[in-house]
């Protein structure tokens, strides 16, 4: 957090990126993505499998899910008197993830909530849009929330032309700051059982997920060991 507090104190700004499983599903697949990721300079272990590959190549990372960032994040741009974009979700979710962040954190100043619309094209003029929209605010940090790829997609196009602003990715988090999704008890979570429980929560979409993440395993697990 240390990094963070100095960017958003010096308004240097970055792109932060969480990377998962899920994410190098896609990132085998989808060079935009790939492409996007490459011009992240910040990126996080947003799930257990990461941690136990690092710690398999003997190259240990911490866990920091993308979810329990957000207040914490939200905390450093009110100290550095930085004021914070919201972008995506929808308009209800975005203004109840303002009031609850308000609520937990004094002093926020909400300077946007952007709530693109359905089928949102990063890197088409609806990008330019909110890119537009977010250059007229006075806002040091957005929290994005529109899903990978496209979060990520356009916070390396955004953070390039935006270079001032702090650009996070963490998709579910402004729903479950906002009540639109429940979150898997903290019990669960330290089991590291939150997978089970957003895949009971949302069998249809959850399920195909997780078994593509089961696939790929092996192979990076491999890949780990090798980095011995």
């Amino acid at each position: 957090m240390s990094v963070l507090r100095h960017r958003l104190s010096q308004r240097t700004g970055f792109a932060l990126a969480t990377i998962n499983l899920d994410h190098l599903v896609k990132l085998a697949s989808d060079p935009q993505f790939l492409d996007a990721y490459a011009q992240h300079d910040l990126v996080v272990a947003d799930g257990n499998p990461i941690v136990w590959l690092s710690r398999l190549a003997r190259r240990p990372v911490g866990l920091v899910p993308g979810s329990d960032m957000i207040v914490p994040m939200a905390r450093l741009a009110a100290e550095a008197n930085v004021s914070v974009a919201l972008v995506g979700s929808t308009e209800t979710a975005l203004k109840a993830a303002e009031d609850g962040l308000s609520n937990s954190v004094p002093g926020l100043r909400i300077a946007a909530r952007i709530a693109p619309p359905m089928g949102f094209d990063p890197l088409g003029e609806p990008g330019d849009i909110v890119i537009d929209q977010l250059k007229a605010t006075d806002a040091g940090l957005c929290l994005l929330a529109l899903g990978a790829p496209k979060q990520e997609i356009f916070a390396a196009r955004a953070h390039a032309r935006l270079p001032h602003m702090g650009f996070a990715s963490i998709g579910a988090g402004l729903d479950f700051i906002a009540g639109q999704q429940r979150r898997a008890p903290l019990w669960i979570r330290r089991l590291a059982l939150e997978w089970l429980w957003r895949a009971l929560s949302s069998p249809r979409r959850m399920v195909p997920r997780y078994a593509q993440c089961a696939m790929i395993l092996p192979y990076h697990a491999w890949q780990a060991w090798l980095l011995r």
